[in-house]
């Protein structure tokens, strides 16, 4: 059995290389990270195993990779990449790796907080310009940060946020529990949160889940941070309120399409504080993803 690391960065691969024990099967690294999707039946030569870090996969380019039974996605967000059932019904299994990132994503949401509750970004802009810009912030202190969704991101949030003296709430699908943290109805976060912080993995069921009507039950002058997935929040509605002042300002990570092209709506508009999908990108993040990568494809190999 062979396996392939379809699009690593140089970083991802030294680690990879790095993390090789005595034994291993084989996984052949491509250090071209911009490959296209139509590159992977030639890059992976038969391969049965695919690493994936960025590269789209789709079913019909799949089905031209002959031998390939496994796809070891970097990270949790497959179906944005690839259609998961397509692939699982021609045979090919899809694997994620959880939980490598939690602390570094956590981390880039509240940066993105604090950073919005002070016009950070906007002040930088307007200083480089030659203005002097001054503007009231929001103390965050004895403030309410609301979670939507509740697994390790948001628990290592909970934990920050609570430590600098927040009151936290969160709505999950299913129940959960944390110290410190008050778990309630959808409605209650969204009315009485100073700041909404988004949580999930990007299925049917929570694409677009980010209503017009939702963002509208959020409190007049909240905060909304975004290092889920840009396809969660409906964007025209996110862009309006921004823009009316409802909300305060939005501190994203992620967007409907990747990269953000040049000139988007989104970086015209002040009160945004955007960072190019980059939550994840800590060297102790990759190492645990590598690690992660590897598990997999030893338990692969058998």
């Amino acid at each position: 059995m062979r396996g392939v690391f379809v699009d690593a960065s140089e970083e991802l691969a030294l680690i990879m290389e790095r993390l090789t024990q005595p034994g291993d099967i084989t996984v052949r690294i491509n250090r071209n990270e911009d490959i296209t999707s139509a590159d992977l039946p030639t890059v992976l030569d038969g391969a049965e195993i695919a690493v994936v870090d960025h590269t789209y996969v789709p079913t019909d380019i799949a089905k031209q990779c002959t031998g390939l039974k496994h796809i070891v996605f970097l990270g949790t967000g497959a179906r944005s990449y690839m259609n998961v059932d397509e692939l699982e019904a021609l045979g090919i299994a899809v694997h994620l790796i959880r939980g490598y990132g939690d602390t570094a994503v956590a981390e880039m949401a509240i940066a993105h907080m604090w950073a919005a509750a002070r016009g950070i970004a906007e002040q930088d802009r307007e200083m480089r310009a030659g203005n002097w810009l001054r503007d009231e912030g929001m103390e965050l202190t004895g403030k309410t940060i609301g979670l939507i969704g509740f697994g390790g991101i948001a628990a290592e949030v909970a934990r920050i946020t609570l430590g600098s003296g927040m009151k936290v709430l969160a709505w999950n699908r299913s129940p959960k529990s944390y110290p410190g943290v008050e778990f309630t109805d959808m409605e209650t976060v969204l009315s009485q949160s100073d700041v909404i912080s988004i949580h999930l993995l990007l299925n049917d069921e929570t694409r677009g889940m980010i209503t017009r009507e939702r963002i509208s039950q959020m409190k007049k002058g909240a905060i909304l941070i975004n290092t889920a997935r840009g396809a969660i929040v409906d964007q025209a509605a996110m862009i309006e309120a921004l823009r009316s002042g409802h909300l305060r300002h939005a501190g994203l990570d992620v967007f409907e399409i990747e990269p953000l092209p040049a000139g988007h709506v989104l970086t015209t508009i002040p009160n945004v504080t955007l960072s190019a999908h980059s939550a994840f990108r800590t060297p102790e993040a990759s190492i645990n993803l590598i690690d992660a990568a590897w598990k997999h494809c030893r338990r692969i190999a058998g």
